[in-house]
Formats: structure tokens, C-alpha cells, sequence
């Protein structure tokens, strides 16, 4: 058997943000707002988010049982589509831009940890998903991952590069199948 010692965890580098009571307050505040099933007022949300720091825009409409892990780390633009079960786990900055939709049970993930260390340090980076991304029910972006204009992550798939502008992604790790053509 291996043995951690959990004295070397290192996450002295990393900020949160926030004071430790305002991360408290959003702990309760998401639990009985964002994570709470039985809250479907979305404006009731983006009320909230700003009132926390995130910066969002108008048309934005957040489903019932979204888990954002800091709001001060956020930006959602205008009529973004945040549907059930999706955790934002936001411990760097993600930007979403217009129309973006985020299905139901994505993941965008903006932490990791450094295997490769004895350590196990905690690596962030931002997620940035750009204006007519359409992340797909149960897919995940990982850490550091720009969704270009208008790609598309299908639904359970793992997005760990960067995506090309309009083309379409699948798989794990997610790979370019096609070009997404919109028509008018």
C-alpha cells in the first residue's frame, strides 16, 4: 500500500476570492436557491449571482438544480440557457458568452490536480465558452478549455483541448467529427 502524506497537499498559491464568511454565506445561499429543486425562478438566480459578484447579462435563464461553486468568478452574457443538474465548478474565472446553452448535467470544471507531484498541488485555469456554444447533456470542458465560436461538445463528451469554431465535437476525449453549418 502507498502511503500520502497529506502534510504536502499544497494549495498555499491558490485564492479563493473571497473571505471565508462571504464563501460560507454562497455555500447556504446556493444550496437553497441554485441546488434546491423546488427554486424554478430563474430571475430570482441572476438576482443573486449579482448580488455575489457574477456579472450576467439579460435573457439569461438558470433551470432548477445548477450548482455554481463561486459566482464572483463568473460571467454569463446575454440569453444563456443553463439547464438542470449542471455543476459550474468554477474555481478560475469562466466566461460564457451569447446564446450559449449549457445542457442538462454538464460540467465545466476549472480545477485539476498535478498527478505527477507526490503533492497532488491543485492546478486552475479559466474555461472560456464563446458566444453559440452548445455543451451537451452530461458532457464536461476541462480545465483551461476554450469552446470556440458557436462548436458544439455533444452530449457525454470530454472536452480536455481547446474547440475549434463551428465544428462538432464527440467522444472521450472528445475529437472534431464535423463542421457545424447553421442555416438562416
Amino acid at each position: 500500500m502507498i502511503k500520502t502524506d497529506l502534510s504536502k497537499y499544497n494549495n498555499t498559491n491558490y485564492k479563493t476570492g473571497q473571505s471565508a464568511i462571504i464563501r460560507l454565506i454562497w455555500y447556504f445561499v446556493n444550496i437553497l436557491f441554485f441546488i434546491n429543486p423546488l427554486n424554478p425562478f430563474s430571475f430570482v438566480k441572476v438576482f443573486i449571482l449579482r448580488v455575489f459578484g457574477a456579472k450576467v447579462g439579460k435573457g439569461v435563464n438558470i433551470k432548477p438544480s445548477v450548482n455554481i461553486k463561486y459566482p464572483w468568478k463568473l460571467q454569463i452574457a446575454d440569453y444563456v440557457w443553463i439547464g438542470e443538474n449542471v455543476w459550474i465548478d468554477n474555481l478560475d474565472d469562466v466566461i460564457i458568452g451569447d446564446n450559449v446553452c449549457l445542457s442538462q448535467g454538464a460540467m465545466i470544471l476549472c480545477g485539476n490536480h498535478n498527478y505527477k507531484l507526490s503533492s497532488f498541488d491543485l492546478i486552475t485555469s479559466k474555461i472560456i465558452l464563446e458566444d453559440g456554444v452548445w455543451i451537451g447533456a452530461k458532457a464536461i470542458v476541462c480545465t483551461g478549455v476554450t469552446c470556440s465560436s458557436h462548436s458544439i461538445l455533444a452530449a457525454g463528451s470530454v472536452a480536455n483541448v481547446n474547440l475549434d469554431e463551428y465544428a462538432i465535437y464527440q467522444g472521450n476525449p472528445a475529437v472534431k467529427i464535423r463542421e457545424r453549418k447553421i442555416s438562416e
